[in-house]
This record gives C-alpha cells, structure tokens and sequence, in this order.
C-alpha cells in the first residue's frame, strides 16, 4: 500500500488517482479515504488528480498512541502534501476533515493551495464555552465518547442513521451505506477514536479561518444533525474573506453519499472555477 512517513515515524496511507489538478480530501470521523470513493473516481475521471489519505489512528494508517490531535493531524497532511510536492491544490475536507484543512492553512499557510472547501464541517468551535455560548454542550460529546467506549461497534450502526438522515422520514438511504459506515468505523483504532473526538469538538478553529487568503466554498446541510448548520457553517462564512456558503435543503451530514450528484458537481466547477 502507497505510504508515507511522518516526523514521528507514523505510516499515512494515501489514495492517488487521475492526473492534472491536484484535489486533496480529508475525511471526517470515524471513517477513511473510502468515504471519498465516489468523489476520487469522478474527478480523476474528468481531467483532476484526486488524493486522499487515512488520518493517524484510522484505517489503513498506523494507529499510535500519540499524536491524535488536530495539530498532529495537520502535519501529517502537510508532510503528504510536500512529499507529493502538490502546488495549485483544492483542499477538502469534510467534518473532522474541515477542521484538518483550516488547520492546515493556520499552521502552513496557502503557498500551495488555490482554493479551499469545506463540507458539513466542524469550524469554527463546536464546543460550547464562556467565549463560545452557541456551541454544542461538552456532555454531548460525553456520550459519544461513552457510546464508543462501551459498545463501538452498536454504536456506529446507530450513529449511522442520523450520519445519513435515515432516521428522517422518506429517507431512501440503503443498508448498504449504513454498513459501508459502520465497516470503515470499526477500522479506526479505539484509542485513535477518542482522542479524535476531543480534537473535532474540542479545537477551537477562529483563528485559522482568519487566515483563509483563497476562494472558499462552504456546503452544508440545514438538516445536518451531527454538525448543525447554526454552530458551524454559518458562522465560518463570516469569518473567512471570499468564502460562499451554499446550502443543500433538507440535506444531512453524509452529503457525500446522500447528495452525491449533486455535490461532484458543484465540486467540479469549484475546482476548475
């Protein structure tokens, strides 16, 4: 399998398809590069060289002990890029993966990035505080925490519904996605799993998306209920200059799967925009 090493000797698996305009996805919690599948075969198909890595600690990644934590992972993401030498990219990133590449801009800056998009992410802060009072309550990500600790593998199939909105009704989410979920889940190593749920909901992102300098594009769900639109997407759209929120109505968190035609689309002309 294509690796590469970071600076503390952990193993980043990568998928590297199609040739022309670098896009680099970062997925969310607690799946892998698979969940961008549909994504990397659609642009590598239409003129665009697709990438997308297994964050520390998930799938086919190595699974220290330390280093699961937003900087971390940021580094991680910066030594694939450079080991690639990517210039002129599009960022992805979806939920964690949103978080990744804001801060990946905060920390190394856009000298090799074009344009930036953020899908169902988790910036600017989700976790409520005396700074931050429209945020989600800590005891929410409690329960998560409990949830995994307990029973990870009932808990994904549950966390799988509201992921996709089948638990909406009218929802036409096959089984099949909800198990292609929960299989990349169970790939993510428990230790890597909690300490990833501090780093999205914990890691406070305001400063980052300040220093956004490239067109940004943001999509959200108004019925995302993993990452609501009012604590995130909303608000990132304020603070990062050039930025564009677009909405998909009634959509959920899982946009890539639920709203996949549509999202490649608008992928599409934002990457060659």
């Amino acid at each position: 399998m294509p690796t590469i090493p970071t600076k503390d000797g952990t193993e980043i698996f990568y998928k590297d398809w199609g040739s022309g305009r670098p896009v680099v996805f970062s997925h969310g919690w607690p799946l892998n590069a698979d969940a961008w599948d549909d994504q990397l075969v659609f642009l590598a198909a239409n003129g665009c060289r697709a990438i997308a890595h297994d964050r520390r600690g998930h799938g086919r990644s190595s699974q220290p002990w330390d280093g699961n934590d937003m900087d971390t992972y940021a580094d991680d993401l910066a030594a694939l890029i450079e080991a690639l030498d990517l210039q002129e990219m599009t960022m992805v990133g979806h939920s964690t993966g949103g978080g990744e590449v804001a801060r990946y801009i905060g920390r190394h800056g856009t000298s090799r990035v074009a344009r930036a998009l953020l899908l169902g992410a988790v910036p600017p802060f989700l976790l409520k505080t005396d700074t931050n009072p429209s945020g989600v309550p800590k005891d929410v990500f409690d329960e998560i925490r409990a949830g995994v600790s307990s029973d990870r593998s009932q808990f994904y199939e549950d966390l799988s519904a509201a992921f996709y909105g089948a638990n909406r009704e009218g929802s036409e989410v096959s089984q099949g996605v909800r198990d292609a979920f929960w299989l990349q889940s169970m790939q993510v190593g428990l230790a890597g799993a909690l300490d990833c749920i501090a780093a999205f909901s914990e890691t406070d992102f305001r400063e980052d998306l300040k220093k956004f300098d490239v067109p940004t594009l943001i999509v959200h769900g108004d019925d995302d209920q993993i990452v609501p639109i009012d604590v995130s997407a909303k608000l990132s759209v304020e603070m990062i200059p050039d930025a564009t929120l677009k909405v998909y109505e009634g959509a959920p968190h899982g946009i890539t799967a639920t709203h996949k035609d549509r999202f490649n689309a608008d992928l599409l002309e934002f990457v060659q925009s």
